[in-house]
């Protein structure tokens, strides 16, 4: 295929699987189709990520494939078709306004208001007319309006889905475990001590006792008939599953059941075939099964407790301030530049920029850091965030898909929906499983019929075998811990982009730390200011230094200016700037060429007096101050020495990494001593100093050759290239958008800390899988050779088809209430 083809990529819910043969058979089946470039099916969340190339095929060429599975796939929004969720109406007029105002504009072909359900269907021209434009008109009208196909409206769309078919299988699951019991006694009494009355003894009234059997068991056949329903036609079309399992195992039971009772009513020797009736495991399978899906659907629905506790962050509605006044709206109506009020206790709808009043702000939900952060005029604030004690006056930035929350709960959707390299051998062994399994199944019963065994005895070790293996188990031993472990994650401020990534997380073997902002607290301040010549005084250095560091964007130079404006010095406008990055600047200002940089830059540019102030750098550099040189037409003028505090964290955190057997390397663009200086008092193992900003990601690559797993860690702001080169990149940012937008990793708060639990949580991740996993597989492994009767020439017991059944509903429920234990993860 070729590559250079713009990919369509589409994350869209898949109805109708149950096992892994389900999913693992659509993603190969879709991944082999021409034109498509790849797909991944998540079991647990029942969805499917496919790219395709759209010259070649459309969606509903794969949906149609899809379908001819067995399956379906929830079709992408249609541009043309808009349905947006319309509130402030309260009668006819108001619809009516709205249908005939958006209806008249251009690029809208028609238009029809529901004031009942309080929707709007709208016909558009994608290339006419925009969704934004349609929702300010509305806005415009004094209505407040959003898109109703949003990924939070599909998400709980899918969540009432999930729980509806809970109440249905709740509702099915009642009556077919009363019958099922009511049955195991009649037909299991007399050997566990329970006499039966005359008329329905199997010695006395065989046909009563059969009929009876054969009355309970139809209500639990009905009740579970989904697995006939389902499996059969999946069977029929070479695509078994495990309802094909359950429907191949309970049907030939009740079909010998069926011939047996025959045998009953029409035979000589009635009671004869009265014992030999199946129907109870027919129906006790059934019942069991049903029960075990309904525990793991319960359980499944549970791995959604992150995303639906982020959405659940955002409040309904905010205080608009307008013209003096205050106006309740929805939280779709808010735009950016509204003024908002936020009341204590009550929790910020946006994100914005506090412009009056000062409060502390509960930011735990979103980053993890337990204590409340005070908020004053200029500060921003976090929608989702909850404002504990003052009232805040606030300028809305962000809104809607562009706050930090619809971005946490995006990122946290996308890895729920990504598949880790450790679930490839499940995969691999699910696509074969269940055709394996039906002919070990048929060859047992084959083989204990050729070793002399009765034909009802070899019906039940074939039935065994169909219901106690369980491709669910294995099907969701990874994805369900995924699915947890993202959640957790973003519960403690840790988001992993890609369940790649939180399986990478604990393999890493060398982490990479940026120093200014990772290892340090990321505000260097000036300390010290020394004259050493070309005629100026310190505030005449630190004035034209200033003036030129003004354009830069880097850090240190930022610290200069804000020195310059503590001290009340006006800055020149300076001009012909130039930057090299990594070393310094130049540009004019007040009529002398300023240099201001490392020593490398004043020795490349030929300045004098760099040999002379050597000694005074190093002895600024080795108490761990990064040292800026200042030149004044060719002339070294003086040097700026700036303290960025190191983190108070720094040093815990690397002893933390050292026992976990990772090396710390620093990466910094400081001076070789400056570097060295901070390595030592956080107990760094290497030292990489002097490296360029564009020369960091070469660096992280001789790191990879020589063959350990890097990670490396940085602000996202000017690390993008070493964060991508890296194995794992990791970013901290406080939140940012650009550190969101960085790294495969992002740290939420600004605490080294942090980058420990993603460590602890990765790795605990991981033995979660293994555990579940090495159930999945040990539980098959061993309990098909039983339930094929293997330790029955040894002595050992043949198993009843009711135990296998009950075995392989709880092997499910197991592995999802195992991957569940991820949520009570502390770091």
């Amino acid at each position: 295929m070729n590559e250079d083809k713009e990919l369509k990529k589409l994350h869209t819910p898949v109805k109708g699987m149950h096992c892994a043969a389900c999913s693992t058979r659509i993603e190969r089946v879709v991944g082999g189709m021409e034109g498509v470039s790849s797909a991944s099916v998540n079991l647990a969340n029942e969805s499917m990520d496919v790219s395709w190339d759209p010259s070649r095929l459309q969606f509903e060429d794969i949906a149609d494939r899809v379908k001819q599975l067995g399956f379906e796939m929830e079709p992408p929004p249609d541009a043309s078709k808009l349905e947006l969720a319309i509130s402030g109406m309260h009668c006819a007029a108001c619809s009516s306004r709205i249908e005939r105002v958006v209806g008249g504009m251009e690029g809208v072909s028609s238009a029809s208001v529901n004031l009942a359900t309080s929707t709007g269907q709208f016909d558009i021209d994608p290339s006419v007319i925009s969704v934004e434009a349609i929702l300010s008109r509305i806005k415009e009208l004094g209505f407040s309006a959003e898109d109703a196909q949003n990924e939070q409206n599909m998400f709980e769309r899918q969540q009432a889905e999930a729980r509806e078919n809970i109440r249905t299988m709740r509702r099915r699951l009642i009556p077919a475990m009363i019958f099922a019991a009511a049955l195991l006694v009649v037909s299991m009494g007399p050997m566990i001590g329970l006499t039966l009355p005359a008329w329905l003894a199997p010695e006395t009234s065989p046909a009563t006792f059969a009929l009876v059997q054969l009355c309970l068991t139809l209500p639990v056949v009905w009740a579970g008939r989904m697995f006939y329903v389902l499996g059969l036609p999946a069977l029929w079309r070479k695509n078994p599953n495990m309802d094909s399992l359950i429907a191949v195992g309970t049907g030939a039971a009740l079909v010998y059941s069926l011939w047996s009772l025959s045998g009953v009513l029409f035979s000589a020797t009635p009671a004869a075939y009265a014992h030999d009736l199946y129907f109870e495991s027919a129906a006790v399978l059934i019942a069991l099964v049903s029960l075990g899906k309904f525990f793991e659907a319960r359980a499944k629905l549970r791995t959604s407790d992150a995303i639906r506790g982020l959405m659940h962050l955002a409040p309904d509605t905010a205080l608009r301030l307008k013209d003096g006044e205050r106006e309740e709206i929805s939280l779709a109506a808010v735009q950016v530049g509204d003024l908002l009020l936020v009341r204590p206790g009550e929790r910020v709808p946006v994100d914005a920029e506090v412009t009056e009043g000062r409060s502390s702000v509960d930011e735990s939900m979103l980053t993890g850091e337990p204590l409340p952060v005070t908020k004053t005029v200029g500060d921003t604030v976090t929608g989702g965030t909850l404002n504990a004690n003052g009232s805040l006056t606030i300028r809305a930035s962000r809104v809607g898909r562009d706050t930090v929350l619809a971005q946490i709960i995006r990122m946290v959707q996308q890895a729920q929906g990504s598949k880790a390299p450790i679930a490839s051998l499940a995969d691999q062994v699910s696509y074969y499983f269940v055709p394996a399994v039906m002919a070990a199944a048929v060859a047992a019963g084959v083989v204990w019929l050729a070793a002399g065994a009765e034909f009802s005895f070899a019906l039940r070790i074939l039935i065994s075998v169909m219901v106690i293996a369980c491709p669910c188990a294995m099907g969701l031993a990874t994805p369900t811990s995924i699915m947890v472990a993202t959640g957790r994650g973003a519960e403690l401020g840790v988001l992993f982009k890609s369940a790649q990534a939180l399986q990478a997380a604990q393999s890493v073997q060398t982490i990479v730390f940026d120093k200014t902002g990772t290892l340090t607290v990321g505000k260097p301040t000036v300390v010290e200011i020394r004259v050493l010549g070309a005629g100026v005084s310190e505030e005449e250095l630190l004035r034209l230094a200033a003036s030129a560091e003004a354009l830069s964007e880097h850090p240190l130079g930022a610290a200069v200016v804000e020195a310059a404006k503590d001290r009340g010095l006006s800055l020149e406008d300076a001009s012909n700037f130039e930057a090299a990055p990594g070393l310094g600047l130049r540009a004019e200002a007040r009529g002398r060429a300023v240099l201001a940089g490392s020593e490398v830059w004043m020795r490349q540019n030929g300045v004098s007096g760099v040999d002379a102030a050597e000694a005074a750098a190093a002895e600024m550099a080795g108490a761990g101050r990064s040292v800026i040189h200042v030149a004044m037409d060719g002339e070294l003028a003086g040097l700026i020495a700036m303290a960025d505090p190191i983190r108070e964290e720094s040093a815990e955190v690397i002893r933390d990494l050292h026992a976990f057997g990772v090396q710390v390397v620093l990466l910094t663009g400081d001076e070789e001593r400056t570097a060295r200086a901070v390595a030592e008092a956080v107990g760094v193992d290497r030292v990489k100093a002097r490296v360029a900003p564009d020369k960091k990601a070469e660096e992280i690559r001789k790191l990879r050759e020589e063959g350990r797993i890097t990670a490396m860690v940085g602000d996202g702001v000017n690390d993008a290239p070493a964060l991508a080169e890296a194995d794992l990149g990791v970013a901290m940012g406080s939140g940012t958008h650009v550190a969101m937008e960085s790294g495969d990793v992002v740290l939420m708060r600004s605490d080294l800390r942090a980058l420990v639990t993603a460590l602890k949580l990765s790795r605990a991740t991981l033995r979660n899988v293994k555990q579940n996993l090495g159930w999945a597989f040990g539980y098959n492994i061993l309990g098909i050779p039983v339930a094929a009767g293997l330790l029955i020439p040894f002595g050992g017991p043949a198993l009843s088809p009711m135990i296998a059944g009950g075995a392989m509903a709880a092997s499910s429920v197991s592995v999802v209430s195992n991957a569940l234990r991820l949520k009570l993860f502390k770091p």
